[in-house]
């Protein structure tokens, strides 16, 4: 295999992480935004600035025939906001405003502007290339042969990502000889009432008996708990009130999901921005950015924020037809909660695994109270198969091998000696609880995970090296062969470097995203099984050097002029085996309380 240069994962890291968040924007920055032809709405999943705009748009003539140009200005109120940073300009039937745009523009300045292609005419529309500030732009407007009576011109402006206008109504401009006709509404589906303010937090009341809840932890209740992440669906006749809350600093937001995996997502995001809350639907494709609907589908919207918490509630339709991206809500699904940073209404990757539901759940379905975990159950599988090989089985292996070679000397089991059976078994036992630890992950995730660190990088050192392990040990030289030591010291520094290396994969494990257990406790409890196995390991050590003898020294001559070698060898065969049994019942200890904690997160 090519190495690797040592800087190359963390410049690809980079690079990836920079395409993704390039990805979430530049639909919008780039002015490529034919996705809003028909509606002229960003997807920015903020509604319509409710503000009087400062923005004005002309053109150099009133009247028109077939063919003719008219140049069309939008500039800037040099009393109001000085500048806009992306614009959307059409031309649309003033009969019929719903319909495509009118006719097709020539740039006069290629730097900041670009034509589109809205509907089935190239150049029908005009936007920005970057979002540069800009006090003025101009495009030249060519009627088409058959051109209607009257057309208006419409315009809209952003200021920044949360602020911006829809559809501003510019001048009306008529074929020679004809009357305009009345004026088109400029009120689009976008420009929804603003959600209400809630009187008073969300309780749990009520869940399992009138309504549907999801929450963690476990029963925890939004009106007394802080921390609590809730989500609640009620069915009222042909709507569905949500209600969700959590903690956060800049959105929670919920999906339904058709499995547990990312990606084609029915999202519902509260966003908080600055003193309010925005609420909208939007929908994830894949492992992206969450697209906004053009077309709000919610009502009775309100929301409330307190003390690092962000609550909100809203009704949906049961069906929405005219949304292919909205889910019917008399089917079963997933539901995924999650909460994490938005920056000027824009939503970042949540903080932590979102808490997924165990089972499908029909929304109309009967109330009951949802479980749901934060960690799918390959990666607690990987945890638990690790914890078992490199803190019990290795452990207890490497005792076996180290201080009991002696013992049980004409003992055999399956024609070899006792201590080399264990110790083998142990060691296989370890080596296929790492393989499939190791696999487990990857099945997963599908891949290499880039957000991991360097969890799994110290993991495949650990691999490595487990396998190694018993390929040494399969070409190890006779034991009264002249190169022994050799193997004997590879194969205790392979060991030992996999042991230290596995340990600290494991204490940054227990802190991955998809595995997060509860802290700071459950670290400690980690870092006590590791020192009561390093504990039980010095005690044998010195025991083996002869430390632990009792009395003085010409005590202990007569005692071994005297005594019998054969129960010397039993009192010390005795003293380890209670070491060993007490060791096990500590490590049996500390295993069982963090497999069960990776069972319950």
């Amino acid at each position: 295999m090519r190495k690797m240069p040592t800087h190359l994962p963390d410049l690809l890291l980079m690079l990836a992480v920079m395409a993704v968040c390039f990805g979430t924007v530049a639909g919008f920055s780039n002015g490529k935004v034919t996705e809003a032809c028909k509606s002229m709405v960003p997807n920015h999943g903020h509604h319509s600035s409710t503000k009087a705009n400062t923005y004005s748009i002309t053109v150099d003539k009133s009247k028109f025939s077939p063919g003719d140009q008219i140049k069309v200005t939008l500039s800037a109120s040099k009393s109001g906001t000085t500048y806009f940073k992306g614009f959307l300009i059409q031309a649309r039937d003033t009969g019929r405003p719903s319909a495509d745009a009118v006719g097709w523009f020539t740039l006069v300045n290629n730097t900041a502007s670009q034509l589109l292609k809205c509907g089935h005419t190239q150049g029908s529309a005009v936007s920005h290339t970057s979002d540069a500030k800009k006090t003025e732009v101009q495009a030249i407007w060519n009627s088409p042969k058959n051109a209607p009576s009257s057309v208006q011109f419409m315009v809209t402006v952003v200021q920044h990502y949360k602020v911006y206008w829809v559809k501003i109504p510019g001048p009306v401009v008529s074929q020679a000889g004809v009357t305009p006709g009345p004026l088109p509404s400029t009120t689009t589906s976008a420009e929804t009432t603003a959600p209400s303010v809630l009187p008073g937090p969300f309780s749990a009341e009520g869940c399992g008996t009138r309504k549907s809840c999801l929450r963690d932890p476990v029963g925890c209740d939004p009106e007394t708990d802080p921390l609590c992440s809730y989500l609640s669906f009620t069915p009222e006749g042909q709507t569905v009130l949500f209600e969700l809350s959590g903690p956060a600093d800049g959105y929670v937001s919920f999906a339904l999901s058709l499995d547990k995996w990312m990606g084609n997502d029915d999202v519902y995001l509260c966003v908080r921005d600055e003193h309010k809350v925005d609420i909208n639907a939007a929908y994830v494709a894949g492992r992206t950015h969450p697209v906004p609907a053009a077309e709000s589908a919610l009502t009775d919207m309100s929301w409330r924020t307190s003390d690092g918490v962000i609550q909100c509630r809203f009704r949906r339709n049961i069906h929405i037809p005219q949304d292919h991206n909205r889910f019917s809500l008399n089917e079963s699904y997933y539901l995924f909660v999650a909460n994490g940073r938005a920056e000027n209404g824009m939503v970042h990757r949540h903080d932590r695994q979102p808490l997924i539901s165990t089972f499908q759940k029909v929304i109309l379905g009967p109330a009951e109270n949802l479980s749901g975990s934060r960690s799918p159950v390959l990666i607690k599988f990987h945890g638990a198969f690790m914890l078992v090989a490199w803190m019990t089985t290795v452990t207890t292996g490497i005792i076996v091998a180290r201080y009991f070679k002696n013992d049980w000397p004409r003992s055999a089991l399956f024609g070899q000696k006792v201590w080399f059976q264990v110790h083998r078994a142990l060691m296989i036992l370890t080596v296929l609880l790492t393989t499939v630890g190791f696999v487990l992950p990857f099945v997963y995730r599908g891949g290499w995970s880039r957000r991991a660190g360097t969890h799994p990088y110290f993991g495949c050192i650990v691999m490595a090296l487990a396998v190694i392990q018993p390929l040494m040990a399969v070409l190890r030289p006779p034991p009264d062969s002249s190169r022994r030591y050799i193997f004997n010291w590879m194969h205790l520094g392979a060991g030992t470097m996999a042991q230290i290396i596995a340990v600290f994969a494991i204490f940054l494990g227990i802190h991955q995203q998809a595995l997060l257990l509860p802290g700071p406790w459950s670290t400690v409890v980690l870092a006590g099984f590791v020192v009561w196995g390093v504990v039980a390991e010095l005690v044998l050590e010195f025991h083996s050097r002869g430390h632990f003898k009792i009395g003085n020294k010409d005590a202990e001559d007569e005692e071994e002029i005297l005594s019998n070698p054969k129960d010397q060898s039993n009192e010390g065969t005795l003293f380890k085996k209670v070491v060993v049994a007490v060791f096990l019942c500590g490590n049996i200890g500390f295993l069982s309380v963090l497999l069960y904690t990776i069972s319950s997160v």
